[in-house]
């Protein structure tokens, strides 16, 4: 039984905010994993609205699996989040700017791993969109994106929370599936089967937002999606994940 420390230890940590400019959310296009991004949003979670720089972070691979509810008991899972890390290392993505110019970043400068601890920087080509943002950014605490099982669904909850202040918007398909790296369903029933419907159904469920959509179609074809969001009171399911 998780002593009372312990599940303190767990809400803190765990209800950390994530901070992200709306641009980084609305505008880049990337194909991370649901660890890789748990990864990225632990990190985040852990920048203070003081930073001016981004700082090394520590922690051991046990405790990255006890904040983000992932059984740490067998060794087969350092493997994997040893692996999640290397393939953040290797990766990096596009974002619009506001001239129409593109700009490569990547998600870390630098990686350790030394007895089962993690030492790991944010890159310092992402201060613009994680540090020091007054306006046009997104905050959600971090717990409410951890029992997603689905990568598909942080990518879209991010996308609606921007949103969230409209409480209605139409996203383009074919915007929405680049964004969330979804464009080998080309058919709208095999991405609302298998992306969409997963990703809401996990957004509803666990998240601090409740969301809705219906088709829009031009002819016979679903060529954009009007969602509306509401808050979610999500303080049940919030204190039910904190007690695993």
């Amino acid at each position: 039984m998780p002593t009372e420390t312990y599940l303190q230890t767990l809400q803190t940590e765990r209800s950390q905010l994530v901070v992200k400019s709306n641009e980084l959310i609305q505008k880049s296009r990337f194909n991370l994993s649901t660890s890789e991004q748990k990864i990225i949003l632990y990190l985040i979670s852990k920048i203070k609205p003081s930073d001016t720089e981004f700082h090394e972070y520590e922690f051991s691979v046990a405790d990255f699996c006890r904040i983000c509810g992932i059984s740490s008991q067998s060794g087969s899972v350092h493997s994997a989040v040893k692996q999640s890390v290397k393939t953040l290392a290797d990766k990096s993505f596009w974002i619009k700017q506001d001239d129409n110019t593109e700009v490569l970043l990547r998600w870390l400068q630098h990686a350790k791993i030394e007895s089962g601890r993690i030492h790991i920087q944010i890159d310092q080509n992402m201060k613009p969109y994680l540090l020091q943002l007054k306006e046009k950014f997104t905050k959600y605490e971090l717990i409410y994106t951890l029992a997603f099982k689905s990568q598909f669904s942080i990518r879209l909850y991010e996308i609606l929370k921007s949103y969230q202040w409209r409480r209605e918007v139409v996203l383009p398909l074919d915007e929405l599936k680049t964004s969330m790296f979804a464009e080998n369903y080309k058919n709208f029933k095999d991405f609302r089967n298998r992306v969409l419907e997963v990703a809401l159904r996990e957004i509803n469920q666990f998240s601090d937002i409740d969301v809705t959509y219906e088709p829009i179609t031009k002819g016979r074809k679903t060529v954009a999606l009007r969602f509306t969001i509401h808050e979610n009171d999500a303080g049940e399911r919030v204190e039910a994940y904190v007690d695993r």
